[in-house]
């Protein structure tokens, strides 16, 4: 594994649930860890091909210090989010934000939290039985893409397929899609069902016809199964709907 590491960067800020705490400065200090490969670094010996720690603590000074957040998890998600977001090389994120001046009566040395990025390609499959469902479709694209630490990457054309599941009466519009993400699984998830009720989703009866359907099918060669999701999508070999789309864009995925 190469990484860049950032240890004890510290910062004079404001930020709690307290109303002193968001008007007088306290230190916050920041473990950064960033996996990247800079081998090409150590071809040309030239700081562009690799990533640059000083730009990457100017980026988190301007984050701590240009913004008044109630809790640390949402300063260490803002500078996880802002690394991967400004540096493309970047492939996984750990940052850790330790806040020792905490206004609690207690003899502790500091109290801390830690987020993880890691950027991967997820394919999701897209469907739509009602209302315009090209419009939807090309709609919940955008919506995807526009999605903070989402990138659409590839679309594959649209086929038309009959419904599945034996419920939904019409004719569905399918097609799949690559997106390049550091969102986790269940975060990723949270931004489709958004994004479905966005356009119009109503889930009442399961297997009905809707204006959007979006599963994940593949979210790297990571595997989830709980009661939420399941990856890969446990279905997705029985679905004509999901394969043909989906070996348009990625045929190295399917069997």
């Amino acid at each position: 594994m190469n990484a860049v590491k950032i240890r004890a960067l510290e910062i004079s800020a404001c930020h709690g649930v307290n109303g002193f705490e968001k008007t007088d400065p306290q230190r916050f200090i920041f473990d950064v860890d960033i996996e990247t490969d800079f081998y090409k670094a150590y071809k040309t010996d030239e700081i562009d091909d690799t990533l640059n720690y000083s730009e990457i603590c100017k980026l988190i000074t301007e984050i701590t210090q240009n913004n008044v957040f109630n809790l640390i998890e949402k300063l260490a998600y803002e500078c996880a989010f802002s690394v991967m977001e400004n540096f493309g090389t970047a492939d996984k994120t750990t940052l850790t934000v330790y806040k020792p001046d905490a206004p609690m009566k207690r003899k502790f040395e500091s109290v801390a939290v830690t987020v993880e990025c890691e950027r991967v390609k997820a394919y999701l499959s897209l469907g739509s039985s009602l209302g315009n469902r090209e419009e939807i479709l090309g709609e919940a694209v955008k919506k995807l893409n526009s999605t903070r630490g989402i990138k659409v990457e590839k679309v594959s054309d649209y086929i038309r397929t009959q419904p599945y599941g034996g419920v939904a009466k019409n004719e569905f519009l399918n097609c799949a899609v690559c997106v390049s993400t550091f969102l986790s699984p269940h975060i990723l998830l949270d931004e489709i069902h958004r994004i479905e009720a966005e356009c119009g989703r109503v889930r009442a009866v399961r297997w009905d016809d809707r204006t959007l359907d979006i599963d994940i099918i593949f979210y790297g060669d990571k595997t989830v199964c709980d009661e939420t999701l399941i990856i890969p999508h446990p279905d997705y070999e029985q679905r004509d709907f999901v394969k043909i789309p989906l070996k348009q864009i990625a045929p190295h995925l399917l069997k």
